[in-house]
């Protein structure tokens, strides 16, 4: 199984004051960190390599899991450094530390999907990039995503329209080739990388049927440890 790169910098602003002295990452759901969860779920898929991409009291983060050990895991760290350099310039920084493909998912994301199909998919094609899509309706988020006939047609997260039935799941897949295209030099965004791979018909589009978790939210975080107390993770 292929490394994953878990995005854990940001700031958290829709959570202060949960927020203002503990990273989103660190947040408790049912007891635990929230980070304990998601690791356990991504060893529990068949990974084992894991890259913390780290920024805002990322230092909570890394004494808080170490080196992975306690999660049967690997776990490295590559932080941001003075300027937080967004979503995919935070990939780029870590590549050294990723390898040739590699997942990548939200820090405050819980995705109960089959790892090994969506890795499996992404290594049948000659693609840059795979982006996971589930048909959300607007129903837990709002829908950014038109998908027909196993292909992406449009994605927006800006100004999505209401042709956009499916929301970017927050798993993807990547070849480090695909962030060349990402500056070196100031803030990049993953959704721009992935917008500038499907119009050069880079992506593949791969539909998971289970629904996604977060905890960017007070509701998200109470639906997460709903879920995870239902499936008897502690």
């Amino acid at each position: 199984m292929i490394s994953a790169a878990v995005l854990a910098g940001g700031l958290a602003t829709r959570l202060r004051p949960l927020t203002a002295g503990t990273p989103k990452s660190l947040l408790q759901v049912n007891g635990e960190p929230f980070i304990a969860h998601q690791l356990r779920l991504l060893r529990a898929s068949g990974i084992e390599h894991v890259v913390l991409c780290v920024s805002f009291l990322g230092e909570m983060i890394q004494r808080a899991v170490g080196d992975g050990c306690a999660f049967g895991l690997h776990v490295d760290y590559s932080f941001d450094g003075e300027r937080m350099m967004g979503t995919a310039g935070a990939i780029k920084s870590a590549l050294p530390k990723l390898g040739e493909a590699f997942f990548v998912l939200y820090g405050d994301s819980y995705l109960p999907c089959d790892y090994a199909a969506v890795a499996a998919k992404f290594t049948a094609t000659d693609k840059l990039a795979l982006m996971t899509v589930f048909r959300n309706r607007n129903m837990w988020d709002v829908s950014n995503i038109e998908f027909e006939d196993g292909k992406i047609i449009a994605y927006d997260k800006r100004t999505p329209s209401s042709s956009m039935q499916y929301i970017d799941y927050g798993l993807g897949v990547f070849s480090a080739a695909a962030f060349a295209v990402v500056p070196s030099d100031r803030p990049s965004d993953l959704a721009d990388l992935y917008r500038n791979l499907l119009a050069r018909g880079e992506v593949i589009g791969f539909e998971v049927l289970e629904r996604f978790y977060e905890v960017g939210s007070i509701k998200g975080l109470d639906d997460t440890a709903e879920y995870l107390a239902r499936r008897g993770d502690r």
